[in-house]
């Protein structure tokens, strides 16, 4: 028999095994591997969204996304370019799951011919996507930045931050706070800063008053564009809007495809990608410290859930020449924007913790946890090992 003080010490050692058993149970890291049924390759900017946590997050170029879920939870997985799937946590086993999306692209979607010029759609859908959003609303947000210059990585930086949107109408505003920040590397002087990414201060009033659109919503964009409206397999209450340059333009101008639900009347994605034949149109710049552009990208996805209509997530990358006095120097951005968490309640803070730079690049850097590592938006293995080398690296 057990000595009275044993005897509590097996109990308490008891009581740690089950707790420790039950915790671990209930707070279980879930890997998701989306793939292509076809090709069996990995489908990247991905919408995994869990209904439990209302948590988004994005798959990587890996098609990877990693959470940790307490209990069970259906979770829904949309991609423009494949049909819906949703699963259930209970279902996911393994530590990698793999799940297969059956992709809808179809070339031979319908063309849609309309009354109205598709300008004047598009126009339409703007105005009403603007008085749909939901304001006021607050949205935590992670962010993450790579910056290369002449084939080298020299700086990365993250950021978790809480964006509060005010206003209404075109008149948005945000006030935001940085929750936390890493930076590693060494931003060079001749590197102006406006090149680094984001304009914190007004980026997402510029998403919310859809700015990166405004070439084609203009009133010359009629002469510089041709627009179709194509009707989009992977989901009936949506249409594709595709933008393109004029055939031989010596202007740097995007080619856009934009997704929207044509019963709501609302904007669901956007993309904008300057195409190789527009970039080999275009004249080379020689005059000191302009910008021979080379790349760029941009992709930028909306979610409505219930009554909210919020931005779930934008992508941007950018590559240009910069041409100095006896030299150019290749510059390279890559960004990321991902709302972990969205809700239509205000919160409390006080107007001296209000950030106003531009960037975080130089902020000095606050963890106060791992918070990377459930920011919606998992690393690759490749980008996992530049961080380490410009964390690794002294200034």
């Amino acid at each position: 028999m057990l000595k009275p003080n044993l005897r509590m010490k097996h109990y308490y050692l008891l009581f740690l095994l089950i707790f420790g058993w039950t915790v671990s149970a209930q707070n279980v890291e879930i890997a998701i591997i989306l793939k292509d049924a076809d090709t069996n390759l990995p489908v990247e900017d991905a919408t995994v969204f869990v209904l439990k946590t209302k948590q988004s997050l994005l798959s990587n170029s890996e098609g990877k996304v990693t959470f940790v879920l307490n209990g069970s939870s259906n979770i829904q997985v949309t991609h423009s370019s494949y049909a819906k799937v949703t699963v259930r946590s209970s279902a996911l086993l393994k530590t990698d799951n793999v799940i297969y999306l059956k992709s809808t692209v179809n070339d031979l979607d319908e063309i849609i011919v309309t009354k109205q010029h598709p300008q004047k759609i598009l126009k339409n859908l703007v105005d009403n996507s603007v008085k749909k959003l939901t304001v006021p609303a607050r949205l935590k947000v992670y962010t993450r930045e790579f910056f290369k210059m002449d084939g080298n990585y020299t700086y990365y930086n993250d950021g978790l931050m809480n964006f509060q949107l005010f206003g209404k109408d075109k008149n948005f505003k945000s006030n935001i706070l940085v929750e936390q920040n890493r930076a590693f590397g060494l931003v060079y002087d001749q590197i102006n800063s406006d090149v680094l990414g984001y304009n914190l201060n007004d980026i997402m009033e510029n998403y919310y008053n859809f700015k990166y659109i405004d070439p084609i919503t203009d009133i010359g964009g009629k002469k510089k564009y041709d627009y179709v409206i194509k009707s989009y397999s992977a989901n009936q209450d949506f249409n594709i809007m595709i933008v393109t340059p004029i055939d031989n333009t010596k202007s740097l101008r995007d080619d856009f495809k934009i997704i929207y639900d044509w019963k709501k009347k609302i904007i669901i994605e956007i993309n904008t990608t300057v195409s190789p034949t527009t970039l080999s149109n275009v004249k080379e710049k020689k005059a000191v410290g302009s910008k021979n552009i080379y790349k760029s990208t941009f992709k930028a996805i909306y979610r409505l859930e219930g009554e909210n209509y919020y931005l779930v997530s934008s992508k941007e990358e950018i590559g240009f020449e910069r041409v100095e006095k006896n030299k150019t120097t290749d510059i390279e951005v890559r960004n990321y924007f991902v709302t972990t968490n969205f809700s239509n309640q205000n919160y409390s803070y006080k107007e001296s913790e209000v950030f106003k730079d531009k960037t975080l690049y130089n902020k000095k850097n606050v963890i106060l946890s791992p918070y990377w590592d459930i920011s919606g938006l998992s690393t690759t293995d490749e980008e996992q090992t530049i961080i380490n080398d410009l964390q690794d690296r002294k200034p």
